[in-house]
């Protein structure tokens, strides 16, 4: 699995593809220094696979790296957050 970032403006995306075939994203909003995670979605094809949990980390990663906070409006990433607990408190707005 590849997991591809993409911004355009204040919007961007985290993809995961499996060789060309994209299995999933996760979209967010910029808002200042808040990156707003919106939707998180995985192909039917590549549930179970814990993708979803993946497209989340790569953002946390992202956060961390450039000095960001997330709100998680997405309900998937919020509950992923919050199952983390402590390991995300520094990222978590």
């Amino acid at each position: 699995m590849n997991i591809k970032h993409e911004t355009q403006g204040r919007k961007g995306s985290f993809g995961i593809f499996e060789n060309d075939t994209k299995a999933g994203m996760m979209t967010y909003t910029m808002a200042g220094d808040i990156m707003i995670i919106d939707h998180t979605e995985v192909d039917p094809a590549f549930e179970g696979r814990g993708l979803g949990k993946e497209l989340v980390i790569a953002g946390i990663k992202h956060a961390r790296q450039n000095n960001l906070k997330i709100k998680p409006l997405c309900p998937f990433a919020l509950k992923t957050m919050q199952r983390m607990g402590d390991e995300v408190s520094d990222v978590l707005f």
